[in-house]
């Protein structure tokens, strides 16, 4: 199927994406907060700019989106149908910087975490999945399960 879009308004389509102060990073942000912990957000010292620091867990989180950061088993980190090789190649180079990123955070000492843009939807799920991301400061919350 091809684009509906012609390539002028999918690449203003395109420029509109954020890359911080997300809705999914704003709803971490809230209930980070309403769960009484404390962070630092964008440290552009840190390898990869981590979206929150917890800085007395010495956790670095990042709220990924499905689609970009090639969620696993997630209907949302669906191919385009367009330019496919394109597409590939990106997402490939995105998984491979994130897993550098988070191979680099931990060798500086750094816990890595990673919620998910769909883990985001319930305030009830995202409030349990993030108690569990602090509370074991990291342990099996990586990007592919592993820490």
């Amino acid at each position: 199927m091809a684009d509906r879009l012609t390539p002028e308004h999918r690449s203003w389509l395109m420029s509109r994406v954020r890359g911080k102060n997300t809705t999914p990073e704003m709803r971490v942000r809230k209930a980070a907060h309403a769960l009484g912990a404390r962070f630092r957000l964008h440290r552009k010292e840190l390898p990869g700019t981590p979206d929150l620091i917890f800085p007395k867990k010495r956790l670095a989180l990042f709220v990924h989106g499905c689609f970009w950061h090639r969620h696993p088993n997630c209907k949302k980190a669906s191919l385009p149908k367009s330019r496919p090789e394109y597409w590939h190649s990106k997402f490939a180079a995105n998984v491979e910087r994130d897993e550098r990123v988070r191979v680099e955070l931990k060798a500086r000492g750094w816990k890595v975490g990673v919620i998910w843009e769909c883990e985001t939807k319930s305030d009830v799920e995202l409030r349990q999945r993030l108690q569990a991301v602090l509370s074991s400061s990291g342990e099996g919350s990586s990007t592919h399960g592993e820490n």
